[in-house]
């Protein structure tokens, strides 16, 4: 088995410290507003050791996103294998975004996609690709649902139903952020006990 050298351990460490930072930053802030600046006063770092690691903000980005798929696509396997019914799953899937705004933050991949227009080609890319497989899994759980007797609540298919599930938890994020995770929660409860009654 190869054993990383320290240099490389050390890389690895440092371009994931800058990686962690910028997700909570842009989390908060939004991806526009977060430079190598910025970056480099939370890290104690120069913006020439950020640059090493990612040349570009496209690459920084990209990478980002890329890894927040991995995770996220990690976290939906485990729901799915604890999880026996679609009930379990959907609400287990909504209590990741709960999390996120108890850590004070909003989905990474919502708050980039609200700078859409303004995002390099392959952040932009990588954005699409993770809404595409939320939606994808979502149906997926919905289609088990709806075969196993549940309704659609109005509307043709279990994609469709899939499509609002996901708008409601990236928009509900923002719309009760004030008023807690607790509130987040409920409401998106709510529109499950539609889905899966």
């Amino acid at each position: 088995m190869h054993t990383p050298n320290a240099s490389s351990t050390e890389h690895t460490d440092t371009a994931t410290r800058i990686l962690d930072a910028a997700q909570d930053l842009v989390q908060q802030c939004g991806y526009n507003a977060v430079s190598y600046g910025d970056l480099a006063d939370v890290l104690g770092l120069t913006t020439a050791a950020i640059h090493y690691h990612f040349s570009t903000k496209a690459d920084l980005g990209q990478a980002l996103v890329a890894r927040y798929r991995k995770r996220n696509a990690a976290a939906r396997s485990t729901i799915w294998t604890e999880e026996d019914g679609a009930r379990g799953r959907l609400e287990q899937y909504v209590n990741g975004y709960v999390g996120i705004l108890e850590h004070g933050g909003l989905c990474l991949c919502g708050v980039l996609a609200a700078d859409d227009e303004t995002l390099p080609e392959p952040v932009r890319r990588e954005v699409r690709h993770f809404f595409a497989e939320q939606e994808d899994w979502l149906t997926t759980v919905i289609a088990e649902a709806h075969a196993e007797g549940a309704g659609l609540a109005g509307y043709d298919s279990p994609r469709e139903v899939a499509e609002l599930l996901l708008a409601t938890i990236e928009g509900a994020m923002l719309t009760t952020r004030d008023r807690g995770p607790d509130a987040y929660r409920a409401r998106l409860h709510r529109l499950i006990d539609t889905i899966v009654s």
